[in-house]
């Protein structure tokens, strides 16, 4: 199951990432302006915030697998994209292939969180999702360095079409959640995926579980403090992810560095940033859930703080560790905050938490590419400055409402 998943995660990750090394292609063929053509991945972006919190829903009524499956059949339709004459069905499709792959990654959090024996959630969900991510992109470039110098740039729409039959295969590894059927009364199909895991029957107490998943699943204070903290968040993350880091090899060169030097200093620095998801992984499990948020939050915080403090030194300080600093920050929160919401939200809203949380991670960068296509960026230092300020807020509400989950049962939680 887990080597699934990983292949779903891989699959989904690559559909957006491949669009980067489309619009070149597209600029050519279409004979458009890159601001023009830069469209398509916003149109993508957008189609991630719609499609995370569709599924969220999606996943809580019809079930998790059937969440992973729909998105697979929509990565086969969107496949036609490869044949569309004009940029505007390009744009319509490509909004339609990232509501799938945004809605799929938190459906999959969420299975991986009722699934996975409590011993080993913890590092199975944040590894599982890092190799996912990484892997994703690897697959990407790959794909678009052997294959789009022969077939041109539409070869990368056309995959969409095996990797999602791929996806519909695996399908027959990735059980439906026993807690999500529980949760439904369908106790003798829990029994049933209980059964190839080689668990037990489900007990009296799980069968009456209804009524308990009823009143937990009732918004409190904590619970809606909780999930505003990991909102904001999210928002924090996805405008360092998709603005600062976007804009930061820009502004280097601006600040007279050549583009060879700019990239050899940010090749530096995401070479320290490496490890960070085996870092990432152990902490969680094996220190502390909430701690490890708390401290991928503070790094990416030092990481801003450190931005700030070199700019102001106007070219004087070598940016190699802020910069490592705030690609270390914004990797790890990226591992831990979603495996972390699916497990802090109870089995009847799951999906849908950590698909509203999923959605704002790509708001935040959809506000920053928005800024990027209309030509108003503002200087990195006042980015990073603006930037903070949520990522301070989050550190405080989550270190605050946040619980520890390492060990326990979801249920629990």
């Amino acid at each position: 199951m887990m080597g699934a998943l990983i292949v779903a995660l891989v699959i989904d990750v690559m559909k957006p990432a491949a669009l980067g090394f489309t619009l070149s292609g597209m600029t050519s063929e279409y004979g458009v302006s890159r601001a023009t053509a830069s469209l398509v991945p916003l149109a993508a972006l957008s189609g991630t915030v719609a499609g995370s919190i569709l599924w969220g829903f999606v996943a809580d009524i019809y079930g998790r697998k059937a969440s992973i499956l729909l998105s697979a059949v929509m990565f086969v339709g969107t496949s036609i994209c490869g044949a569309m004459p004009s940029l505007a069905w390009n744009i319509a499709m490509c909004f339609m292939m990232g509501a799938a792959a945004g809605g799929m990654l938190p459906v999959t959090y969420a299975l991986l969180a009722e699934m996975m024996p409590n011993r080993h959630r913890g590092w199975s969900l944040v590894l599982i999702g890092g190799l996912g991510a990484a892997g994703g992109y690897f697959a990407a470039s790959s794909l678009s360095a052997l294959l789009q110098p022969i077939f041109g740039w539409r070869i990368l729409w056309l995959a969409n079409l095996p990797t999602g039959l791929l996806l519909i295969l695996l399908g027959r590894l990735i059980p439906e959640s026993p807690r999500f059927l529980v949760v439904q009364g369908r106790t003798h199909e829990a029994e049933m995926v209980l059964a190839r895991f080689g668990g037990g029957r489900v007990t009296r107490q799980d069968a009456l579980s209804n009524d308990g998943a009823d009143v937990a699943a009732r918004p409190t204070l904590r619970n809606a403090g909780a999930l505003v903290a990991f909102s904001i968040a999210a928002l924090a993350w996805g405008c360092a992810n998709f603005g600062l880091l976007l804009w930061l090899p820009a502004d280097l060169v601006a600040r007279g560095y050549s583009v060879g030097v700019a990239s050899g200093l940010l090749a530096k620095a995401s070479l320290i940033a490496v490890p960070t998801i085996f870092v990432a992984a152990l902490l969680y499990s094996r220190w502390s859930s909430k701690g490890a948020l708390v401290a991928a939050i503070a790094m990416l915080a030092l990481g801003l703080v450190g931005v700030l403090w070199v700019e102001r030194q106007s070219g004087a300080v070598s940016p190699v560790l802020p910069v490592a600093a705030l690609i270390v920050g914004v990797n790890a929160i990226i591992a831990i905050l979603l495996p972390y919401v699916a497990e802090s939200f109870p089995a009847r809203v799951r999906g849908r938490a950590t698909g509203w949380v999923a959605a704002c991670s790509k708001a935040g960068g959809l506000g920053a590419q928005g800024l990027a296509i209309a030509g108003a960026v503002p200087p990195l230092a006042t980015v990073a400055g603006l930037v903070l300020v949520p990522t301070a807020a989050s550190l405080v509400l989550v270190a605050w409402l946040g619980r520890e989950t390492k060990g326990r049962d979801v249920d629990v939680i």
